[in-house]
């Protein structure tokens, strides 16, 4: 007999493809859609799952392909969009109040939980993100924006057969360029950004990389997928069709203030390099090196060449419990603890991240260009209260949790309404410590939306049901 778990064996081929892969492409456009006709809709959405016609682009799953083809297609539902298709008679009793209250209630009415205050508020959202009115929303990855626009142009004629779908707005995002013209990680603040993702129980590895660069444990599959696993600390929505294989995913409009962040670096300056505060309310330098590994310079000791990303992962803050070298309140060491002591457990508030900048890149010679710039982004997990609003609620927008004031907020991304934001950055146990008080918040959010992302199956389930035809078997 043996105590050990059984590795969890995920069907790729039913689970939607960004829950557990990075698409690595350098186009995206997020559709934000109000369903018109449900008849028509459910249509749409078979039809982006019948496998029978190769002229209408199809939902992407996470099995794995040889060649990356050249876009992938992805969709999550609101709460009121999944009422709005008319597949089940109380679409409510699916999503049992004690798991997915959240959900239900929606991100408007969560803003405040997250920190959407002040202008950030859904009142001021965009594109109809701070509306009912959103419903769908429809990922569009693509290799270039040749083919973005030609699988959009496909997409838009298939939301007026029927009048099946309303476009309220579209997000679109693309990869910033490096020095050398490519498209890179890079985003707006300056940082290598997507260094870590949770390592997933069942989920295979990069080729080549050892998973021992990276410390970190690997994350039950039922943090991010809807499983029929005992442990997992939530019920699969009912019916099984339409529960199982799915997740979460809290979509993020990210608008990022670049000119009063690079102010606020050169006014410090006589403080601290403006470099290495960038690092320090980081975590990482901007090109990803970890300060837990090297505090004072953006580099590895000794260099690496090539770079595996997977080694500027190879720590745990374990050997830096003052903050010395990466201050508690930086923001990758808020969002991902890791080892270090805080309150509570660490590895079951985890997300994936799937994020893309948008907007031109920023020129330091026209700071004040009024042109719009920042980041989308999707949180997935399998729970938005206990993982994604934890993380912003506990984490990002207090400080108690590791020994700061409460009201020390992540420097980058927190609340700092009102010039409210303090960040304390340790220096020795003989000196004090940088304590810098009185900055805004960088990034406003624009736009937000909670999304269940149902399975393959889930969406032939939903193309296929009615509540005429519940109401004709009754």
């Amino acid at each position: 007999m043996t105590n050990e778990r059984t590795l969890t064996q995920l069907n790729f081929s039913d689970i939607q493809g960004y829950i557990v892969r990075g698409y690595n492409m350098n186009n995206v456009r997020h559709f934000v859609l109000y369903i018109k006709d449900a008849k028509s809709a459910r249509k749409f959405i078979g039809n982006l799952v019948s496998g029978i016609d190769e002229s209408i682009p199809q939902i992407t799953t996470a099995a794995w392909w040889d060649i990356k083809p050249s876009y992938c297609l992805n969709i999550g539902f609101t709460f009121e969009g999944l009422k709005a298709l008319q597949f089940v008679a109380d679409i409510g009793k699916s999503f049992p109040d004690s798991n997915y209250k959240s959900f239900k209630n929606g991100a408007i009415a969560q803003a405040s939980q997250v920190g959407d205050i002040g202008e950030s508020a859904p009142d001021k959202w965009e594109g109809g993100l701070g509306t009912s009115n959103t419903h769908v929303l429809l990922s569009l990855y693509a290799q270039d924006s040749k083919v973005l626009e030609q699988q959009s142009d496909k997409l838009r004629s298939l939301f007026k057969e029927g009048d099946a779908l309303n476009e309220l707005s579209c997000f679109d995002g693309a990869k910033l360029p490096d020095e050398k013209g490519q498209p890179s990680n890079i985003v707006h603040f300056g940082y290598n950004d997507g260094v870590s993702q949770p390592k997933i129980e069942g989920v295979p590895t990069k080729r080549g990389l050892s998973e021992s660069l990276d410390p970190q444990p690997i994350i039950p599959a039922y943090e991010f997928v809807l499983l029929d696993d005992e442990k997992a600390p939530y019920y699969v929505p009912t019916p099984p069709e339409l529960g199982l294989n799915g997740s979460f995913a809290a979509f993020r409009v990210l608008e990022q203030d670049v000119a009063d962040f690079e102010q606020f670096l050169q006014e410090q300056k006589e403080k601290v390099d403006p470099d290495k505060l960038a690092a320090k309310m980081c975590g990482r330098w901007r090109n990803g090196v970890p300060l837990d590994l090297s505090p004072d310079a953006d580099q590895l000791i000794p260099p690496n060449e090539p770079i595996i990303y997977e080694q500027f992962n190879n720590f745990d803050y374990s050997d830096d419990p003052q903050g010395y070298k990466c201050p508690i309140g930086s923001h990758i060491r808020r969002t991902n603890p890791r080892a270090a002591e805080i309150q509570g457990k660490t590895n079951i508030h985890r997300l994936i991240r799937r994020g893309i900048p948008y907007g031109p890149l920023y020129n330091p010679n026209s700071p004040n260009d009024g042109i719009k710039r920042g980041l989308l982004g999707l949180f997935i997990c399998a729970n938005l209260k206990r993982q994604f609003e934890f993380v912003m609620e506990e984490w990002v927008n207090k400080g108690d949790f590791a020994g700061l004031p409460t009201d020390a907020k992540d420097p980058l991304i927190g609340a700092n309404e009102n010039k409210s934001g303090q960040f304390d950055i340790p220096i020795s146990p003989d000196k004090p410590s940088i304590k810098l008080t009185g900055f805004d918040r960088f990034i406003t959010t624009k736009g937000g939306a909670y999304c269940f992302i149902p399975s393959i199956t889930a969406l032939q389930y939903i193309a296929s049901h009615s509540t005429n035809d519940i109401a004709a078997n009754t």
